[in-house]
């Protein structure tokens, strides 16, 4: 019995390390039912007509990728399949690269192009005064697109002056990025918002949720996952969700079975 409550932590590694690469050797994908949070965003994308505009703001970098990239390219998958003019943005300097890259590809699989069918106007600092100058004018916002394209004379911006006039708002977010587009941009302007966040920040979420001032919310890789459910294309987060849940379990009987010797070993003395 003191052996057991002894036990050796790298033995612990072992377990988790083996929970995590069999799930991955041996691919399976467990059920992800959709919540109704993530279905609020899904629903509103779904409802939008052809040529209809959906600003993305991809507010995150690289350290955040595992959990939100997968958002976006779900995100893009279902708004290029709708055939929505897409208009992409970030707030965060280490997100123009990821942002370019998932807007160029998804976009090229369903021969999209650039300044006609989407757009991605890069990075801009000033984060609170960028969406009230994107509230007010966007071409003053953003004379130039990350081509170096005058935005003004672009298709995809064809019906488009300030944030008021795009059908829908989802900012993908590390940090506080999504209080700031709520207080300086939804508030302020009227527009639908949606959001993404990594899990650890999800529960922060809750309450603009429930105050309806974000009509759906995306948490960590599981709302990824739901979303990919949901547009029926399960990729990396679905796939990424089988260890996960597995980890999840061992932990869980980690916790029991100490508990259980703790009380045992409590008896005995």
């Amino acid at each position: 019995m003191e052996r057991l409550l002894k036990i050796d932590r790298r033995i612990i590694f072992v377990f988790v390390a083996i929970a995590v690469t069999i799930p991955l050797l041996i691919r399976f994908n467990l059920p992800v039912p959709a919540t109704k949070e993530v279905k609020g965003i899904f629903d509103k994308i779904d409802s939008l007509s052809e040529a209809s505009h959906v600003l993305i703001a991809f507010d995150y970098d690289p350290a955040s990728k595992e959990e939100l990239q997968p958002m976006a390219l779900a995100l893009l998958h279902h708004c290029f399949k709708r055939d929505v003019k897409v208009v992409g943005m970030t707030l965060n300097p280490g997100g123009t690269g990821l942002a370019d890259s998932a807007i160029t590809d998804t976009g090229k699989q369903y021969g999209k192009v650039s300044g006609e069918d989407y757009v991605f106007l890069g990075y801009k600092t000033g984060f609170e005064l960028v969406m009230i100058s994107m509230g007010e004018n966007i071409y003053s916002a953003f004379p130039k697109d990350f081509q170096g394209n005058a935005t003004i004379d672009l298709p995809a911006l064809k019906g488009v002056q300030s944030l008021t006039d795009f059908d829908y708002v989802i900012d993908l977010a590390s940090g506080a990025s999504i209080e700031a587009w709520i207080a300086f941009g939804k508030e302020k302007y009227n527009f639908d918002l949606g959001a993404g966040c990594t899990a650890v920040i999800g529960p922060d979420m809750y309450p603009f949720l429930q105050a309806k001032q974000i009509n759906g919310l995306m948490s960590g890789l599981k709302g990824a996952a739901e979303y990919e459910t949901l547009i029926k294309r399960k990729s990396s987060a679905v796939a990424g969700m089988s260890p996960q849940s597995v980890v999840h379990v061992l932990v869980v009987l980690f916790v029991i079975f100490g508990n259980v010797l703790y009380f045992m070993s409590g008896r005995k003395k």
